[in-house]
C-alpha cells in the first residue's frame, strides 16, 4: 500500500469499517475496536492517523506495532487473525494498518474481571454487544434452516412491531407478560430465522421486521 493510498483511505473518515488512532496508547482499549470490526463486517484500524483523517504518522512506528500485537495476542479471545501493513511517511515516522476480515471465529471478546465482554461496530463507534447480539453471532456461524413455532407470544410480538415499527426486549417482555430470558430467546430465534432484524445500540437494541431480500 502506498502513502497516497493510505491518504485516500483516511480521507473517507471513520465509519463502520474504519477506525483511526493517533498512537497505540492504552492498547487495552484499542483492542475493543479490533474485536468490534472482526465481529461485524471487518475493516481496518489505522495507527498514526488523527481523528479528522490527517495522516500525521507516528515516530517509532515499530514500537507502536509491537505494543498493539502484544495486546491482540494476550487480550483477545479466541485468537484473532489480521494482516499488518506498515507504510513509512519519512525516515522518522510511519503508519500501521491492521486489516481484519469478518471473523469465522466470532464472537471475539475481552475478559474483564473474569467476565466476557464482546463488541460490535455501530456506524463509526464500537459498542458492547448485548446478550442477544452475542447469541446471534455465535449461532449464526453454523445456522441451518431455522424452524419456529408461531404461538401467542410470537403473535403479540409481530403485531406490536407492525403497529409501532420496532420493539425492544423490555417492551416485548412487558407486552407478552413473559420473563426477559424467554423474550430474549424468542427474539434471537426469530432473527436467526430471518423474520426479524436486530439493530444494536449503545443503550438498548431494538428489533424490526426483516425486509424481503435484506
Amino acid at each position: 500500500m502506498t502513502l497516497q493510498e493510505v491518504r485516500n483511505l483516511a480521507s473517507k473518515g471513520e465509519g463502520l469499517r474504519i477506525e483511526f488512532k493517533k498512537k497505540a496508547a492504552y492498547p487495552e482499549k484499542i483492542v475493543k475496536e479490533f474485536i468490534a470490526l472482526a465481529n461485524t463486517a471487518g475493516g481496518v484500524v489505522m495507527i498514526g492517523v488523527d481523528d479528522d483523517g490527517t495522516v500525521s504518522g507516528q515516530r517509532f512506528i515499530e514500537e507502536e506495532i509491537y505494543v498493539m500485537e502484544k495486546a491482540i495476542r494476550e487480550l483477545i479471545f479466541p485468537s484473532l487473525s489480521y494482516e499488518l501493513i506498515s507504510v513509512p511517511i519519512n525516515a522518522k515516522k510511519g503508519i500501521a494498518i491492521f486489516k481484519l476480515e469478518q471473523s469465522p471465529n466470532r464472537p471475539h471478546y475481552l475478559k474483564i474481571n473474569n467476565k466476557r465482554h464482546s463488541f460490535i461496530r455501530v456506524e463509526d463507534r464500537s459498542v458492547q454487544a448485548s446478550i442477544e447480539v452475542w447469541e446471534i453471532l455465535k449461532r449464526s456461524k453454523s445456522i441451518k434452516d431455522m424452524v419456529f413455532t408461531y404461538g401467542r407470544k410470537e403473535e403479540i410480538l409481530l403485531k406490536a412491531i407492525e403497529q409501532k415499527g420496532k420493539i425492544t426486549l423490555k417492551e416485548f417482555s412487558k407486552l407478552a407478560r413473559i420473563p426477559k430470558f424467554l423474550a430474549s430467546k424468542t427474539l434471537v430465534r426469530l432473527v436467526l430465522a430471518n423474520v426479524l432484524r436486530i439493530h444494536p445500540q449503545e443503550s438498548e437494541d431494538y428489533f424490526t421486521l426483516k425486509e424481503v431480500g435484506a
